[in-house]
């Protein structure tokens, strides 16, 4: 359990600098896309320079929108983290006996050879007096204390089994909780990967998108484009001026630059003399 809080606590920070990495690749975008503004407006190539500007805006949108959609997962991750907690002080507690279980058969299990010790020495004491013809009352006493040797064994044992078997069954209780504990985890955590992965997929496809589309604008705006655009916006206009007539010219009223007050001038006849 303890390495899974840790796994919870990585993956925070796994998603967490992956998100800065987003927000830097988002503000990189908008450099380029303030370059992109910058380009020269001059010339017949000028107009491409906004189908620059578009794409990187809309990349650095993309990539901002991730951001986001990390940040908000870095929050769901934050929460199950603090249940998770919860869940394993609970855990815990619902497990306590087996502890007690494993210290309980831990403590009749070093009794347990001791009584043995004692039993066979007892018993190879009475035999060493039977076999020494000892008188009747030390083979007895013997014999009693060997009696009571092997009845101390009998319940050390019988100790040991029900130690043992109340050990095995709590610890078969408490493996199986941790098992769902851990079971549960690993689905959350998958489940927090598969929002990590749907959101970058998502990012993915909006890019693709993107990239799509300023490749289409590129293709759209044709060579002829541009210079039809180019002419239009430098030249002075569609109608040629044509030939002019000098009697009618140098009769007609000069209009521009002339006020009211000024009054109408006869305009000599070039070939006839002043």
């Amino acid at each position: 359990m303890k390495h899974g809080q840790i796994s919870t606590k990585e993956l925070a920070d796994f998603v967490r600098e992956r998100a800065a990495i987003e927000e830097n690749y988002a503000k990189a975008m908008v450099k380029l896309s303030k370059m992109a503004t910058n380009g020269t407006q001059l010339g017949t190539f000028a107009p491409l320079w906004e189908v620059f500007r578009i794409s990187s805006d809309k990349l650095a949108l993309c990539h901002l929108e991730l951001m986001k959609k990390l940040h908000d997962l870095i929050k769901e991750i934050s929460r199950y983290g603090e249940e998770q907690g919860r869940v394993h002080k609970k855990s815990k507690e619902e497990v306590a006996g087996t502890l007690e279980a494993v210290q309980l058969l831990h403590g009749v299990a070093q009794l347990l050879p001791k009584s043995k010790e004692s039993y066979h020495s007892k018993c190879q004491e009475y035999e060493r007096l039977r076999k020494e013809g000892t008188s009747q009352k030390e083979i007895d006493k013997a014999e009693l204390k060997s009696r009571k040797a092997g009845e101390a064994l009998r319940r050390a044992v019988d100790k040991y089994n029900a130690a043992r078997a109340d050990f095995e069954q709590r610890m078969l209780d408490s493996a199986m909780r941790f098992q769902e504990v851990e079971e549960a985890h690993l689905r959350h955590m998958k489940g927090l990967i598969g929002s990590y992965s749907h959101s970058v997929e998502d990012t993915h496809v909006q890019i693709g998108q993107v990239h799509e589309e300023f490749k289409q604008n590129v293709e759209n705006i044709g060579t002829e484009m541009l210079l039809r655009r180019f002419a239009e916006s430098k030249g002075t206009g569609r109608e040629r001026p044509g030939a002019l007539d000098f009697d009618e010219y140098r009769l007609a009223p000069a209009q521009e630059g002339k006020t009211q007050e000024e009054p109408e001038q006869s305009v000599p006849d070039p070939g006839i003399e002043p």
